[in-house]
C-alpha cells in the first residue's frame, strides 16, 4: 500500500532519470491447440502491507497443484517478484532455481523492485500434482525501509499449460514484462486470431495491489470494464485473490483469471488492456490469454541443397510444416523462392498437412546471371510472388527461412594444342583422345572427354571410348573435363583430319586370289573422292577410266575390242588427277600379273 500523496512528493524528491521502469508486457510463447491453463502460487507476506502488521516477509510458502488424469503438463513457467533489487536464486521443492530473466521496476530511487521467471517445466512435469513450496527466496534484512510506505511484499506464482483431448482447439497466449501503475497503464496484446469468442478468458500475475485500496481503480479490455465479484469487483480488480482457488489471501499479489467472451469479437488480432489506479501501486508481470482458434500455421525449413561446379541449376529439398497450429493447411498453397528479392522458382503443396504434420519436397531452381555467385535464398510459404498469401494463418510473420548461398565457379577453360591426322576416309581419322591429352597436360586419370562445352557441364554424351574416336567434323573441338575438388578444370582442344600424299603400287595381280586383285592405291580411295584415274597402254591408248567409286581391277573398260577384258600381263601407265589444289596430278607406271 502506498498513499498517493506520499508517492507523488517522493517521486519527484528522489527519482533517478536513469532508473529503468519496468518492462513492456509482450508475447512470450504461443501454444495452439487443445491446450489451457491454471495457475497456483502463494504470497510470502504474514499479512497486507501498510495495515501496521510486523515488518516480516516469510522465506518460503507452499501452493497445491491438482489437475485431472487427461490434462497433461506441456510447459510450467515460474515467477517471483518483491521488494528491492532482487533475490534471483530460490529452490522449488527443494530444487535449485536460477532467474533465466529478470525485470525491475521503481517508484522512486528508494523504492525498486523485482520479478524474475524460470522455465520448470521439466521439474513441474515430474513431479506432477502435488504440494509446491518455493523457498529461500530471502529479502528480509532489506526490507525495513519498504514498510513505513506499505511497499513491502514478496510472493511466487506458476502457470500451468497443460494439454486436454476433451478441449476446444484454443489459442493460448503468454505475456510477460513488469509495468505499474499509477495512474494509468495501457497494454497491447498482439498476435491474437479470434475465429470464437466463446469461453474466451484472460488471466494476471500481479504484484502489490491492496484490498484496502480501491480509488479510481479499474480494469478494462477494448473498453469494456471486466470484474469478477464479489471476488474481483470492478473498481478493485487487484486485491490479493487467486480466481483458481477462491482464496482472497494472497497479501500484496494476484493469480486473476476473467471471462471476456463479451469483450472480444471475432476477427479481432490484438486487444487493448488499461489499468487504471488512483492510489494503489500495481505491478503486471504475467498475461495469459485463451482464445478459440482453428488455423494452420505454415513454416519452411531448407532441408538440403545441392550446388554443382559450374552449374547455376540448384536443387533444394525443404520442408513445410503445419506445427503449433489449430487446423490442417490446404492443399495448393502457394510456395515461392527468391534470390536475391528475385522470384526463381514457384511451386505448390501436394497434400493437406495435418495438424503438426510435414510435408517434404524438392525442386530445382535455375539462378539468373544477374545474380550473381553469392546471394540470399528465400524459401516463402504462403506466397504468390509478391510476398502475399491466400492462406489465413495463426502467424502471418513466420513464412520465411533464408539461406546464404555460393555458387561453385568453374575456372576458364584452357586451351591446348591442335592435333592433326591424315584423312582415313570421308574427312574421317581415328584419334586417341586420352594420348592427345597426357601428352599436353601429363594427366591421365579422371578425364571424361565430351563433344560440345554444355554437354562437359552436364556431364551428359561422354564419349564412350575416347582410345578410338573419329571425328564427325572436321575441324572438331574436343572438350576434357578433370574432376577437382569442389569443383573441376576443363580443358579444349582441335582435332583435324587432312589428306595425305597417296602411296601408289608399282603392280598388282588380278586373278581372284584375295591379296592385290586390284590397283588399291592407298589414301585415295573415300580421301580424294573428286580424283580421276586414266590408264593407258604402252601404246598410249586410254584403256581405263575410275574416279573414287570405280577402282581398276584389271579390265578395259575404254577402247572397243578390250572392253570388259582382263588385259594382258605388261606395264601399263597411269595419270591420276587428284583435283585436290594442295596437289599436282601424279604420273607413273604399274605391272599387271597374273
Amino acid at each position: 500500500m502506498i498513499r498517493v500523496t506520499q508517492l507523488i512528493l517522493l517521486f519527484f524528491l528522489f527519482y533517478n532519470p536513469t532508473t529503468v521502469l519496468g518492462q513492456d508486457v509482450e508475447l512470450y510463447q504461443q501454444f495452439n491447440g487443445r491446450y489451457d491453463y491454471t495457475a497456483i502460487g502463494n504470497t510470502l507476506n504474514l499479512a497486507e502491507n501498510g495495515t501496521g502488521a510486523d515488518c516480516i516477509i516469510s522465506t518460503e510458502s507452499s501452493a497445491t497443484l491438482s489437475l485431472n488424469a487427461n490434462q497433461t503438463i506441456v510447459a510450467a513457467y515460474l515467477y517471483w517478484a518483491g521488494s528491492d533489487t532482487g533475490d534471483f536464486n530460490v529452490s522449488l521443492n527443494n530444487n535449485p532455481v536460477t532467474a533465466e530473466r529478470t525485470f525491475s521496476d521503481a517508484l522512486d530511487a528508494n523504492r525498486l523492485f523485482f520479478a524474475a521467471f524460470a522455465d520448470v517445466t521439466t521439474l513441474v512435469q515430474s513431479i506432477g500434482s502435488d504440494e509446491y513450496t518455493l523457498s529461500d527466496l530471502d529479502i528480509q534484512s532489506i526490507i525495513s525501509p519498504y514498510c513505513p510506505t506499505g511497499t513491502n511484499f514478496a510472493g511466487w506464482a506458476i502457470t500451468i499449460i497443460y494439454e486436454d483431448d476433451n478441449l476446444p482447439l484454443n489459442q493460448l497466449n503468454v505475456y510477460d514484462g513488469l509495468q505499474s501503475v499509477p495512474d494509468i497503464l495501457t497494454i497491447t496484446l498482439d498476435n491474437l486470431n479470434v475465429l470464437d469468442n466463446e469461453n474466451a478468458k484472460i488471466g494476471f500475475i500481479a504484484w502489490e495491489g491492496d484490498r484496502s485500496l480501491a480509488v479510481n481503480e479499474k480494469l478494462t479490455i477494448n473498453g469494456n470494464i471486466i470484474g469478477n465479484p464479489p471476488l474481483n469487483p470492478i473498481n478493485n480488480a487487484f486485491n490479493g485473490t487467486n480466481s483458481f482457488t477462491g482464496a482472497s489471501d494472497l497479501y500484496n499479489m494476484d493469480i486473476d483469471v476473467y471471462n471476456i467472451q463479451n469483450n472480444i469479437s471475432i476477427g479481432d488480432t490484438s486487444a487493448t488492456i488499461q489499468l487504471t489506479s488512483g492510489q494503489d501501486f500495481v505491478m503486471i508481470n504475467n498475461i495469459i490469454t485463451v482464445l478459440n482458434s482453428q488455423l494452420p500455421d505454415a513454416t519452411i525449413s531448407l532441408d538440403n541443397y545441392i550446388v554443382e561446379c559450374g552449374n547455376r541449376n540448384i536443387e533444394i529439398e525443404y520442408t513445410v510444416n503445419n506445427f503449433n497450429s489449430t487446423d490442417v493447411l490446404p492443399n495448393n498453397t502457394p510456395i515461392t523462392f527468391y534470390a536475391n528479392g528475385i522470384v526463381v522458382g514457384q511451386t505448390t503443396t501436394l497434400n493437406t498437412i495435418e495438424i503438426n504434420e510435414s510435408e517434404t519436397n524438392s525442386i530445382v531452381l535455375t539462378i539468373p546471371e544477374t545474380v550473381g555467385e553469392d546471394f540470399i535464398l528465400t524459401l516463402s510459404v504462403d506466397d504468390i510472388g509478391d510476398n502475399s498469401g491466400i492462406v489465413i494463418e495463426i502467424n502471418e510473420n513466420n513464412n520465411m527461412f533464408e539461406q546464404t548461398i555460393n555458387l561453385l565457379v568453374a575456372p576458364p577453360i584452357e586451351t591446348l594444342p591442335e592435333t592433326l591426322l591424315c584423312d582415313e576416309g570421308f574427312n574421317s581419322a581415328t584419334f586417341n583422345l586420352n594420348e592427345i591429352f597426357q601428352q599436353s597436360t601429363n594427366i591421365n586419370d579422371n578425364v571424361a572427354f565430351y563433344t560440345s562445352l554444355s554437354d562437359l557441364q552436364n556431364q551428359e554424351n561422354e564419349i564412350f571410348d575416347p582410345t578410338a574416336y573419329n571425328n564427325t567434323t572436321n575441324p572438331e573441338t574436343i572438350y576434357a573435363r578433370v574432376e577437382s575438388d569442389p569443383c573441376y578444370d576443363s580443358y579444349q582442344f582441335n582435332i583435324l583430319v587432312e589428306n595425305c600424299p597417296p602411296y601408289i603400287p608399282d603392280g598388282f595381280s588380278p586373278n581372284n586370289d584375295g591379296p592385290n586383285d586390284w590397283f588399291n592405291i592407298q589414301g585415295l580411295y573415300d580421301i580424294f573422292e573428286n580424283h580421276k584415274l586414266l590408264i593407258y597402254n604402252r601404246y598410249g591408248t586410254l584403256i581405263f577410266e575410275g574416279d573414287n567409286s570405280k577402282p581398276w581391277d584389271g579390265k578395259a573398260n575404254r577402247g572397243i575390242n578390250n572392253l570388259g577384258k582382263l588385259l594382258p600381263v605388261g606395264t601399263y601407265y597411269y595419270v591420276l588427277h587428284l583435283n585436290d589444289p594442295n596437289y599436282k596430278s601424279m604420273a607413273g607406271w604399274v605391272y599387271l600379273n597374273y
